[in-house]
């Protein structure tokens, strides 16, 4: 008889039993239920749809994505196999102190972190890059890059798989098929193959899953227009997460759930001989399966493939343009209408920050044709010297922009050579009317203790910086050392008040009714109060930050006519409104504004707010890397606090 089960263990196994409900399970069933909610937004339950999943299996992107995945993930498993396999041999027919090096030096990159792998290629690859343009070729990351990546990191992976086999080989056996009268070629595929076939497959199936789950390495050598899942993913999560996301997780789960199952089913118990027989039965399945139905698959995938980049390539070349955006922040149909009425190929790539643009922009590894940053990004950028002047004979569109908005980008384009303004808008408080009782026009309600853990703060150094040096009453550009010390000292007695610093966050907070007062960006203001009609922004009366992004040109962009091209078109007074009423921040174009149908948003105070409000905000300006060095220590001070 067993024993029965003491207490104690009773008590743990149940304490596991909720923890796994609570941490595993729950979180995945929220999950589901979330990929079938009507609403945009996980605050709000709208409904029942499978709409998400219609427009999962519409986005092109997504789509583009899992079929670049399987591609690498299929080719370089397969060149990784023959590099690795030949490798293993080679290695094994070294001296004992040879074929420890050897080994000790191929295990490297298995004990590196990825991140140093990573970025030690796109370095490898920049310099590449540069010494091949002096010859005239012209080479730059994208999905070669990325493929070579992957082969470099499976390779150690194949001839780990692959030595054990060799060693258990007999080498008598193979130089007996010699004697015979065999040639060495075909002695190994008769002798020596045979055996160590298994680790051949294993090596082949254990870098085709190090391929599938790859992230880092991905994220630091792929070029514009490349992405895989786990990239794609990232990059749509950093934006704020979108019901498609939903979506594609939840297939994500129930096929590695299928998989799992079909797996440990058992076949059921029937007598040896009907097991013997569905063991026989099994194995010519798997045979089968394995010899014939996987190499197949395989084929048509990386034929199909190439067949897709060779495509996109017909596409590309001098009739094309790079485009390096916000994420979010163009409407796609902009994108097909553009490439429909001109012919020219739009290469789309998103970031989530200037500081993240900044550097793959100046490190030149990628010759993007037109980018958007911010004002004081921009200044940096010119003082840089990374930027390429316009030719406005070729922007005719630009006349729609107000004057006003030029006269504001003086501020950092000084003689508005360089950047045509896209978007603009405000910084200020975003507060719900049933949780505040009172009217706010002060940034002082941030330091108010009976909002303690209803407070969120944008999770960025010079915006949470601009919020206590304007309450203080001090320039949002400050350098002044004291002032800025006692900007810090303020928003570290601000912290235990916050809920939480966050970015795009912000906007499901404040629809759902998890806080009550949010620093926001006027345009985030605008959506949320669609989604929220008891939220009311308002700019402070200390003044605050108006911020414009535009539009420019690398200097070392490859397709410098197009990329006006594709400017000129966003100027157009249609197409800017197109693109309005799909991210709801502020156009600088006075034309598409006439355009807008709704009065109570053509005249919103959100989006176009009075000269009288505007005179009390200032534009971000590049301080120098000095000063944001300062900046970034003190921001680093107060969140360790």
């Amino acid at each position: 008889m067993g024993r029965e089960p003491h207490s104690n263990e009773k008590d743990i196994t149940k304490y596991l039993l909720i923890t796994n409900h609570l941490f595993v399970i729950r979180p995945i069933v929220t999950l589901v239920v979330l990929s079938f909610n009507n609403s945009k937004t996980h605050a709000k339950w709208g409904g029942l749809t499978g709409k998400w999943y219609i427009s999962l299996f519409q986005n092109e992107q997504i789509m583009s994505a899992l079929y670049t995945t399987l591609v690498i993930a299929l080719l370089s498993a397969l060149i990784a196999t023959l590099i690795g396999t030949a490798a293993a041999i080679g290695i094994q027919g070294m001296k004992r102190k040879s074929r420890t090096i050897a080994m000790g030096i191929t295990n490297i990159p298995m004990l590196n972190a990825d991140i140093v792998t990573g970025i030690s290629l796109m370095l490898l690859f920049i310099a590449v890059g540069s010494g091949l343009k002096y010859l005239g070729i012209n080479f730059s990351l994208g999905f070669a890059t990325v493929l070579i990546a992957h082969i470099t990191f499976n390779i150690p992976y194949v001839i780990l798989s692959v030595m054990p086999k060799l060693k258990q080989t007999k080498r008598s056996t193979y130089e007996a098929a010699l004697d015979l009268g065999a040639s060495p070629i075909y002695a190994f595929f008769k002798v020596v193959f045979p055996d160590i076939l298994p680790g051949v497959f294993s090596g082949f199936l254990l870098a085709f899953t190090m391929s599938l789950d790859d992230f880092v390495i991905t994220h630091f050598t792929k070029g514009p227009g490349v992405d895989t899942l786990s990239t794609k993913i990232y990059s749509e999560v950093r934006k704020g997460i979108k019901p498609e996301m939903y979506a594609l997780s939840t297939l994500l789960f129930v096929s590695v759930l299928i998989l799992l199952i079909l797996i440990n089913v058992s076949p059921n118990k029937k007598g040896s001989a009907d097991k013997t027989l569905n063991v026989k039965k099994s194995q010519k399945a798997v045979h089968f399966v394995l010899r014939k139905v996987v190499p197949a698959i395989m084929a048509v995938v990386v034929i199909a493939g190439g067949i897709f980049y060779n495509s996109k390539e017909d596409l590309s070349g001098t009739n094309q343009v790079i485009v390096y955006n916000w994420g979010e922040y163009l409407d796609p149909e902009v994108i097909t209408l553009f490439e429909k009425e001109t012919g020219i190929n739009v290469v789309y790539e998103e970031f989530e920050t200037n500081e993240i643009m900044y550097p793959k922009v100046q490190s030149g590894a990628i010759a993007y044709d037109v980018v958007c940053p911010s004002d004081y990004m921009i200044q940096r950028m010119i003082e840089n010297d990374l930027l390429a002047e316009l030719n406005f004979d070729n922007i005719p569109n630009v006349k729609n922009i107000g004057q006003e908005y030029f006269k504001q980008s003086r501020q950092f384009d000084s003689e508005n050579k360089y950047s045509v303004p896209y978007c603009w808008g405000t910084v200020g408080i975003l507060y719900n009317k049933t949780m505040v009782d009172e009217p706010i026009d002060s940034w002082s309600v941030l330091w108010d203790e009976k909002y303690k853990d209803n407070i969120l703060m944008q999770d960025s150094v010079r915006d949470a910086f601009a919020v206590a040096l304007k309450y203080k009453g001090h320039s949002l550009n400050s350098t002044d050392l004291d002032e800025l010390e006692e900007a810090k000292e303020l928003l570290i007695e601000q912290k235990p008040l916050v809920q939480a610093y966050v970015i795009d966050q912000v906007r499901d907070k404040m629809i759902g009714n998890e806080a009550a007062i949010g620093v926001i960006y006027s345009g985030e203001a605008i959506y949320t109060q669609l989604e929220n009609p008891n939220l009311e922004y308002v700019i402070p009366k200390e003044g605050s930050n108006v911020w414009i992004d535009s539009w420019v040109i690398p200097k070392n962009a490859k397709h410098k006519e197009n990329a006006e091209a594709f400017i000129n078109f966003l100027c157009r007074p249609d197409i800017a409104k197109m693109n309005f009423d799909y991210i709801t921040y502020s156009t600088p174009n006075t034309a598409a504004r006439e355009l807008i149908e709704d009065p109570a948003i053509r005249n919103s105070k959100i989006a176009f707010p009075d000269a009288s409000e505007l005179e009390r905000c200032e534009t971000f300006q590049f301080l120098g890397d000095k000063n944001d060095a300062i900046y970034n220590k003190l921001w680093r001070e107060i969140k360790s606090q």
